[in-house]
């Protein structure tokens, strides 16, 4: 298999918020939990909806220093972090807002495509996507 992205890691302060917000508001699929009682951590994988198996997906890593802890949020300085590509915006759109996730601008049309920009738990921006 050739090289390809398998996960992006995304600084969280608490695992079981951040599971409630990913899996319980954007509905995506948690795709495993397991602990690592040596490391006092736990190894947490979410990936989209209806994703493929060994589709990139995102490692939920809790904070574990004072550094991680300050990065919560702002895992790309204010810069929209993720992009989160759907067949059918006003579908997601409506759903996302419907579960209580924050849009911090209306839908707009792009010569690519319609986009919004919504808010994660901590702040991370994301862009939610469709392509025309």
């Amino acid at each position: 298999m050739m090289p390809h992205l398998a996960h992006i890691a995304l600084i969280v302060r608490d695992y079981d918020e951040a599971l409630a917000f990913y899996v319980g508001q954007l509905g995506f699929t948690l795709v495993e939990d397991s602990a690592v009682p040596e490391q006092g951590k736990r190894w947490v994988v979410v990936r989209p909806p209806d994703a493929e198996a060994g589709a990139t997906s995102i490692l939920l890593a809790r904070a574990a220093s004072p550094e991680q802890a300050a990065a919560i949020g702002n895992q790309a300085g204010g810069r929209v972090f993720l992009f989160l590509e759907t067949d059918d915006f006003a579908r997601d759109h409506a759903a996302f807002t419907a579960a209580g996730v924050r849009f911090l601008e209306p839908p707009r049309h792009e010569v690519y495509g319609i986009v919004a920009v919504f808010e994660d738990l901590y702040g991370n921006r994301w862009d939610l996507i469709e392509r025309q």
